[in-house]
C-alpha cells in the first residue's frame, strides 16, 4: 500500500504538461539528493606577461591576466546565437543526480574481482596494482573513506553476482560483519542494472562501480558550463539502469500501474521519456558550444599560434609541466586523480621567442565505458586539431607501461591523425622520484617538472615539431625600412627580432613564416 500511496502521489506532476513537473517527478523516483557544491576554482594571481599575448587576448582566446588561462565559456557569447545562460546550465546538472552519490560521506568496502583468465583478464597489470588505483579513486574525495577491502578471485566475472557460490557467500559474511560500511565499490568498469540490484539486495548497502565513483569525481571538480554539461550526459545511462531497478522494487512490493493517468503509458515509459527529453536538452547545449569552440579554434588558426595539446594519464604531471613551461603562477597542480577536468589553454615562448598555447587536457583512465569517453568528446576533439602532442607519462608509477597503452588506446578509439601519432612527443616525467634513472628509448624525453629539470631539452623538441607540422620556416630577412616590407611581415608572419642598421635604413629581421607566405612575401617585395 506504500508503494501505490507513493505512486498515486506522482500522478498530478505526471499529468502537468511542463517540463518542470515532469522533471519533478523524475527526481521523486530517483531519490535525487541535494546538489552538491562543485570544486572551487583554482587561485589567480599572475602578474604581468608577453605584450604580444595580450594582443591575442582582446580578439581571440581571452586568455586571462588571473591566471593565464582560458576556458571557452569565458568568450562573449551575447552577439551569436549560441549564447547558454548559467542557470539553464545549473537546472540541466542539478537536476537529476544518481542516487546515492551525492549523499553525504561513505564508508566504503572495496572488492576487485581478480579475473585469472579469459578475455577480461588485465596483462599489463596486477590486482594489488588495481585495487591502489581504486584506493585512490575513493580517497579522491573528500566525503569519502575506505573501510576495508579484498581481492578475489572470480572464474565468472559475466555473471550477474559475479563471484562464484562460496566465494560470494563467504564476501557476503565478510561485508555483513564490518562496522560502519555504507557502501561497497565494486572495481569493475560498469554493474549491469541486474548485478547492481541482486549486489545491493544482498549486501544490504549501495553498490558503485569505476563508471559511477568516476562520474561522482568529476561532478565534483566540475566548473565551467562545458563539464557541467557533459558530466550530466554522461550519467544519463546510469540514471536509466537507476530507473529500472526502482521500478522492478515498486514491482515486487505490489506497486504496479498498468499506466498513467489515463496517458497510456506505463510509469517506466513516462520516465524514460523524460530522461530522453533531458538528454536531447544537454545534446542541444553542447552543440552550441560546440560551435562555439569551433570559432575559437578558428581564431587560433588565424592568429597563427600554434596549438600543443598536453595529455596522459590522470596524475601524470601534465599541470605541473605546462606552468613549468609557461612560468604560469597561476596554475595550481594537485596531487589528485582528475584534478584537471577542464580544458585550458596557456601560453608560453619557445627558444626562437615563437608563441605556442599549450593545451591542458582532462586525464585517462583504464576500465572506463565508451559512454563516459563519448561524452566528452566535444572537449577531447580539440587534441585531434593540434598541431602537436605531448604525451606525459609518470615514469616513477609502478603502471607506467600499462598506463601507457591505456592512453594510447583512448587516443585509437578517438580517431587521432596519422600525422598526430607519428609526431608525438613521449615525455618521461617525475625522474626525481627514482634513483639513477636511466632511459633505453632514444626518442624519449626525461623530465621532472617540479625540479624543471629537462626542459630546455623539451622546448627545442616541441620547437622542431611545430615547425615541421605548421610547415614554417625561421628566417632573417634584411629589409629596407623606407617600404611596407617591415609592417608586411609583422602582419603576415611572426616576427622574433629586429635588428636595425640606422645608417642604412635598413633591419634584420627574425621572423618565422610560412612557405606561401615568404613566397607571397618575395613576389610583392623583389624589386625593393
Amino acid at each position: 500500500m506504500t508503494a501505490l500511496r507513493r505512486i498515486h502521489s506522482w500522478f498530478p506532476l505526471l499529468k502537468r504538461p511542463s517540463c518542470r513537473g515532469a522533471a519533478a517527478a523524475s527526481r521523486s523516483l530517483l531519490h535525487t539528493p541535494q546538489p552538491r557544491t562543485a570544486a572551487a576554482a583554482a587561485a589567480a594571481g599572475r602578474a604581468g606577461s608577453l605584450c604580444q599575448i595580450r594582443r591575442f587576448t582582446a580578439s581571440a582566446c581571452r586568455l586571462r591576466d588571473t591566471d593565464g588561462s582560458y576556458t571557452d565559456e569565458e568568450e562573449e557569447e551575447e552577439e551569436d546565437g549560441d549564447f547558454i545562460d548559467d542557470s539553464e546550465v545549473e537546472e540541466l546538472f542539478q537536476q537529476q543526480v544518481p542516487a546515492g552519490i551525492g549523499e553525504g560521506q561513505h564508508s566504503v568496502f572495496i572488492v576487485h574481482p581478480d579475473v585469472k583468465w579469459g578475455s577480461r583478464k588485465q596483462h599489463l597489470t596486477t590486482a594489488e596494482l588495481m585495487m591502489a588505483e581504486a584506493v585512490g579513486l575513493v580517497n579522491t574525495l573528500d566525503n569519502w573513506r575506505v573501510v576495508d577491502k579484498i581481492i578475489m578471485s572470480t572464474k565468472t566475472p559475466e555473471k550477474k553476482r559475479i563471484f562464484g557460490k562460496g566465494n560470494f557467500q563467504s564476501l557476503t559474511e565478510k561485508i555483513r560483519q564490518t562496522a560502519g560500511i555504507t557502501a561497497v565499490f565494486v572495481n569493475v568498469q560498469r554493474l549491469s542494472p541486474l548485478s547492481e540490484r541482486e549486489l545491493e539486495e544482498a549486501w544490504g548497502v549501495k553498490v558503485f562501480d569505476r563508471y559511477s565513483v568516476v562520474l561522482h569525481i568529476f561532478r565534483c571538480n566540475a566548473r565551467t558550463k562545458e563539464a557541467k554539461l557533459q558530466i550530466s550526459l554522461a550519467e544519463i545511462p546510469l540514471l536509466r539502469s537507476r530507473l529500472k531497478n526502482e521500478v522492478a522494487n515498486l514491482d515486487q512490493q505490489g506497486g504496479r500501474t498498468r499506466y498513467i493517468g489515463g496517458s497510456g503509458e506505463t510509469l517506466l515509459e513516462v520516465h524514460q521519456r523524460l530522461l530522453k527529453e533531458r538528454e536531447m536538452k544537454i545534446r542541444s547545449a553542447l552543440e552550441k558550444l560546440r560551435r562555439k569552440r569551433h570559432l575559437l579554434r578558428s581564431q587560433r588558426k588565424h592568429k597563427e599560434f600554434p596549438v600543443v595539446s598536453v595529455l596522459g594519464y590522470t596524475n601524470c604531471g601534465k599541470t605541473t609541466l605546462i606552468k613549468a613551461l609557461t612560468g604560469d603562477s597561476g596554475l595550481q597542480p594537485k596531487n589528485q586523480l582528475f584534478a584537471t577536468l577542464d580544458v585550458t589553454v596557456h601560453a608560453g615562448q619557445l627558444p626562437s621567442h615563437m608563441t605556442v598555447l599549450y593545451v591542458d587536457t582532462i586525464g585517462f583512465l583504464s576500465q572506463l565505458p565508451h559512454q563516459l569517453i563519448d561524452s566528452f568528446s566535444a572537449t577531447l576533439e580539440d587534441i585531434k586539431h593540434s598541431d602537436l602532442l605531448v604525451h606525459v607519462r609518470d615514469i616513477s608509477h609502478p603502471e607506467t607501461v600499462n598506463q601507457k597503452m591505456n592512453v594510447l588506446n583512448v587516443l585509437k578509439n578517438l580517431q587521432i591523425p596519422d600525422r598526430l601519432m607519428s609526431s608525438m612527443i613521449e615525455v618521461h616525467n617525475k625522474i626525481d622520484l627514482i634513483d639513477s634513472y636511466q632511459f633505453t628509448e632514444p626518442s624519449v624525453l626525461p623530465v621532472s617538472a617540479l625540479e624543471e629539470r629537462g626542459l630546455d631539452e623539451l622546448k627545442k623538441a616541441v620547437e622542431e615539431e611545430i615547425l615541421n607540422s605548421t610547415g614554417k620556416h625561421i628566417l632573417d630577412l634584411k629589409v629596407n625600412l623606407s617600404t611596407p616590407q617591415l609592417s608586411w611581415l609583422y602582419k603576415e608572419a611572426t616576427v622574433q627580432d629586429v635588428q636595425v642598421n640606422a645608417d642604412e635604413g635598413s633591419a634584420v629581421v627574425k621572423v618565422i613564416m610560412s612557405t606561401a607566405a615568404y613566397g607571397r612575401y618575395k613576389k610583392l617585395f623583389a624589386g625593393w
